[in-house]
This record gives structure tokens, C-alpha cells and sequence, in this order.
């Protein structure tokens, strides 16, 4: 597998300090020479995620990048996204399955856990040793916190929990899932153990995208939690809308991985294929493209690297997440698709990334927010009015 040396056009390396790189470079080691040449095969069966490669992951800090404490890395916002950036470089499973186990399942009991859950699940989360998932999606209103029909009723001093939840990254992998529920409380978070009896997790099959992670349908009938299971400091939307941003974060720099993964490999192949007597390269609707993908790649880059400045500052707002997730998104679908037109029919096949790249960031344009819902996020803090 050849080395990746980044996309850089604009010298942007300047604005990184030392650790900011070397956090980049060891992620892009592991995914050149560890993960690349095992994802084939993992894509090729259907929704199998390569576990063994789960204890490195952990040896280099991935699980819960970001955070402090516990055993964690303790790592700023920008080498955090700089992380998220190579393994999705690699595939949007492998970044999927670090940004779930991070800032959906570890930043929420990192946050509003107690101490003693803190102490139980932190460490075990981080060496790998625990997977986790993260329960909020539902089969009838997706994400909609408002209409979720999951729902939790205080016995005493139990919890009777009851719905379900679809589309869960890990959920059949997970020792523990974090599942947000609706209360005559308001919306509540719960720590749910694997075996609890009454919690079922079963995979969904026939996935055209995300092929190399496990995604997971999750039920609860009458599963009885105590005090001791329920997030204490979540109370109200925030808890679930601030996982939310969290994840958004790393999705925003995570995609500019796949663009770039794609960008170089068709930049490589043009060089080579000979069309009408001379490199695919050399013709101009080809350098257009090119030109394209490198400027788009580029105004993503420098975006969540504001962004992360902001967040290490604590001055980033939710839109501004929205913004980046939106757009960086958007144009890493465009290139990944321009990328596979520019292959001709060797971009069908396995052999190359770029269609799968582009089929993984089909699900990511949905998830997290669709590209329309983050467009509204927009409008209304533009015009201060919700759009109807």
C-alpha cells in the first residue's frame, strides 16, 4: 500500500503545532498499513467490521480522543479532528466506529454521568476492552427528539424502559448502549447494559453503504434500570442534541478524508490511463475536475480548522458545526462522485476506493442531521424565524 502524504495546497501544515501532526501521522500510518489492506474483504461480506484491529486502535488513543481523564488521550479539537480526518481517509466505518465509541457513547458519560459510572465505563471504553453504542435514532422519526415514542416510566425507585431504536453503529458489538428516552420528566439518558434482561440487539443486512461497519436495530420491552443506570446530569434535549454536535464535529473533518482518499487516487490514475493518445491528465475537462475537487478540498480544510480553533476556545456555536457538516459533506460526495466517473469502468470495482467513498458518504449526507436539516439549522440563525 503506497504512503499518503496529505492534501496541502495551502501550506496548511503552518498552522499545526507539533502534536497536532504527529496525532495525523500516526493515524495515517495505522490506516495505510493496517487498515487499507484488510477493508476489502470486511466490504465484501456484509456489515463485518475488522474487531482485531480494535485493541491498536486503542493503543493509539482513539476512543474518546478529545476528553481527559479516565485514560484518555486528553488530545485538542484539531488533532481530534486531524484523527477523525485519516480514518475516514480509510473508510467511513472505521472513523463511524471511533466517533461513536468518542462523542456519542463516552462524551455523554463523561458529561452528565455520575462518578461511579464514570469509573466503570470510561476506562473500559477507552483500552477498548467495552464497545458502546448510542440509542437515539428511531424507525419511525429518525433523530426527531420531540416525537421519539422510546419511552421510560418511574416505578419507585426503578426505570421501566420500552421502544426501540434503528440504524445503531456498534449496537450488536456494544458491552453498553447510552439510550435517551422520553419521561413525564422530560427527555432522559440511560446506561443499558448488554444481557439486561428484556434488551435485544439484532444487525440490519443488505447494506449498499457503510458495508464494513455493523449497524444494529435495539429493543427494550419492559426493561427494568434503577437510579443507578440513569445519566443524572441529562435532563431535557440537550443532553442528546450536544451528543449530536459532538459527533457532527468529527463527521465535518472525517469526510475530508474520503475526498482526499478519492482526489489522490484519480489524480494517480489520470497520470496513467492513456485516452485519444496521450494521459487522461492531460485532457482539460480532466484538469477542470481536478482543479475542482483540490479548491473544494481546500475551503473544507480551512473551515473545521477554524471550527476546531473555536472549540479548543470554547466559543463554537452549533450552526457553525451545521455549516461545516453541511458543506464539507456535500463536496466530499461531489468529488467522490466525480472521482468514480473519472475511473470509467474500473470504478466499479473493488480495487479502487472511490465508489466506496462515494456509496459511505450516501449515508453520511443522511445521518447526523441531513443535508436539509442543516440547511434550516442555517436559515434560522440567519433570520432568527423557523422555517415551516
Amino acid at each position: 500500500m503506497a504512503d499518503f502524504h496529505g492534501v496541502d495546497f495551502m501550506r496548511i501544515d503552518d498552522l499545526l503545532d507539533d502534536e497536532e501532526k504527529l496525532a495525523r501521522e500516526s493515524v495515517r500510518e495505522f490506516v495505510s498499513r493496517e487498515f487499507l489492506p484488510v477493508i476489502q474483504e470486511h466490504v465484501r461480506q456484509d456489515g463485518s467490521f475488522p474487531m482485531e484491529l480494535v485493541p491498536r486502535m486503542a493503543e493509539l488513543g482513539l476512543f474518546g480522543a478529545n476528553l481527559h481523564g479516565y485514560g484518555c488521550a486528553g488530545m485538542n479539537n484539531v488533532a481530534y479532528g486531524l484523527v477523525m480526518q485519516e480514518l475516514e481517509r480509510g473508510d467511513s466505518g472505521l472513523r463511524s466506529f471511533a466517533s461513536v465509541q468518542g462523542a456519542l457513547v463516552m462524551y455523554p458519560i463523561h458529561a452528565y454521568g455520575s462518578e461511579a459510572q464514570k469509573q466503570r465505563w470510561l476506562p473500559a471504553l477507552q483500552s477498548g476492552e467495552a464497545i458502546g453504542c448510542f440509542g437515539l435514532t428511531e424507525p419511525d422519526f429518525g433523530s426527531h427528539i420531540a416525537a421519539m415514542r422510546t419511552r421510560a416510566e418511574r416505578r419507585g425507585d426503578r426505570w421501566l424502559l420500552n421502544g426501540a431504536k434503528r440504524w445503531i453503529t456498534n449496537g450488536t458489538l456494544a458491552q453498553v448502549a447510552v439510550v435517551w428516552a422520553s419521561t413525564d420528566e422530560g427527555v432522559r439518558g440511560f446506561l443499558v447494559p448488554e444481557g439486561t434482561p428484556g434488551y435485544e440487539a439484532r444487525d440490519i443486512k443488505g447494506k449498499f453503504s457503510l458495508r464494513g461497519s455493523v449497524t444494529s436495530e435495539l429493543f427494550f420491552q419492559d426493561v427494568e434500570l434503577g437510579e443507578e443506570d440513569r445519566l443524572p446530569d441529562a435532563a431535557g434535549m440537550k443532553g442528546p442534541l450536544s451528543c449530536l454536535t459532538q459527533a457532527r464535529y468529527g463527521i465535518s473533518w472525517g469526510v475530508l478524508g474520503a475526498a482526499m482518499a478519492c482526489y489522490e487516487e484519480v489524480v494517480d490514475y489520470t497520470r496513467d490511463r492513456i485516452v485519444a493518445g496521450g494521459p487522461l491528465a492531460g485532457k482539460q475537462l480532466t484538469q477542470q475536475k481536478l482543479v475542482e475537487m483540490l479548491t473544494e478540498i481546500t475551503k473544507g480544510q480551512l473551515l473545521v480548522l477554524r471550527l476546531g480553533r473555536l472549540k479548543d476556545d470554547g466559543n463554537m456555536e452549533h450552526a457553525m458545526v451545521s455549516m461545516a457538516k453541511r458543506n464539507n459533506v456535500d463536496i466530499a460526495l461531489r468529488i467522490a462522485r466525480e472521482a468514480r466517473d473519472l475511473l470509467g469502468a474500473n470504478g466499479i470495482v473493488d480495487d479502487y476506493q472511490s465508489m466506496r467513498h462515494m456509496v459511505n458518504l450516501e449515508t453520511v449526507r443522511t445521518y447526523e442531521g441531513t443535508h436539509d436539516v442543516h440547511t434550516l439549522i442555517l436559515g434560522e440563525k440567519i433570520t432568527g424565524m423557523r422555517a415551516l
